[in-house]
């Protein structure tokens, strides 16, 4: 199907030819076919499962979330807050706090089913990361490009990324967008994947400050900030779906390139990425235990350079 409007991501407008842009394919005919799937990650980078989940499951966990944000004010009062309708003027991207304690999104993500389809697709126990990323992104803002490894590539690089949308997400809202075949292509990506944001140099008194005094990162994680310029460096097209709908979700490894369109809408686009490996493999420890260190002062890592 075509785009009949213009798609942004960081305000840049994305190129929609057939050349440039597609859709992502389903993995739903296969969801039961361990070795498929796996050949499909493969070959794809991804696997793409629509209706998977449970719709009064998401639902539940998209009501919980949004009576935090329309305790906080985030929310236009004239409006239901499960519509999740911003009010005017509110920015926000991130909101891992949306996540903390919060039982319908971990019974979401944490649950059986999720945790049943990786235990099937690595044909052994898993073990998931305990921090829960969280994003609520209000019009004009979309993710960067960027691979996931260098936020957390200091255990098993054989790690799963799940992105779960909390409500319908139509193509304008800016659902995950996958850039094709770029997990292929990590030789041209080699720099930058060795890159790991909570590492400094302990001999360099500026990085020192940024990222131990200011608790920031070394490197800023992603990839440009020029989605389209990036396509055309790199090949490939950026592919989405039409619409995600309730109980979809999309998985992906850790050197595929992705971000997400702009939010055009009015509408809080709700989604959760979280991460799922073997339990036999190293963990990175900035992502587990009960208060899991993340990216404070205890999740970073001095070198001599």
């Amino acid at each position: 199907m075509p785009v009949t409007f213009p798609l942004t991501s960081l305000g840049h407008e994305l190129d929609t030819s057939p050349e440039a842009f597609g859709f992502i394919r389903s993995s739903a005919d296969c969801v039961d076919q361990p070795a498929e799937l796996a050949r499909r990650l493969a070959a794809d980078g991804y696997l793409y499962i629509p209706g998977f989940l449970d719709p009064a499951l998401i639902l539940a966990a998209r009501a919980a979330v949004t009576d935090r944000l329309a305790a906080e004010g985030s929310l236009d009062p004239a409006c239901p807050s499960i519509d999740a309708i911003a009010k005017p003027g509110l920015k926000f991207s991130f909101r891992g706090d949306l996540a903390l304690r919060n039982p319908a999104v971990a019974r979401v993500v944490y649950g059986p089913e999720v945790l049943g389809f990786y235990q099937k697709l690595f044909g052994e126990p898993v073990r998931h990361f305990d921090y829960t990323w969280f994003r609520a992104v209000s019009r004009g803002l979309g993710t960067t490009p960027h691979c996931d490894l260098v936020y957390m590539g200091r255990g098993t690089h054989q790690l799963l990324t799940c992105w779960i949308p909390y409500g319908n997400v139509p193509l304008e809202m800016g659902g995950v967008m996958l850039l094709e075949d770029s997990h292929k292509k990590s030789d041209r990506l080699k720099n930058y994947l060795e890159v790991d944001v909570d590492a400094y140099c302990e001999n360099r008194p500026k990085q020192v400050e940024k990222v131990v005094t200011q608790l920031g990162w070394s490197h800023p994680g992603f990839l440009s900030k020029n989605p389209a310029s990036l396509r055309a460096k790199l090949g490939g097209r950026w592919l989405t779906a039409p619409e995600y709908k309730i109980g979809d979700f999309v998985t992906f490894g850790m050197t595929l390139v992705h971000g997400s369109p702009d939010n055009q809408t009015d509408r809080i686009r709700l989604s959760s990425d979280t991460r799922y490996q073997r339990a036999s493999q190293p963990v990175d420890v900035r992502w587990v235990g009960e208060n899991p260190p993340a990216n404070t002062r205890a999740g970073k890592r001095g070198r001599v350079c």
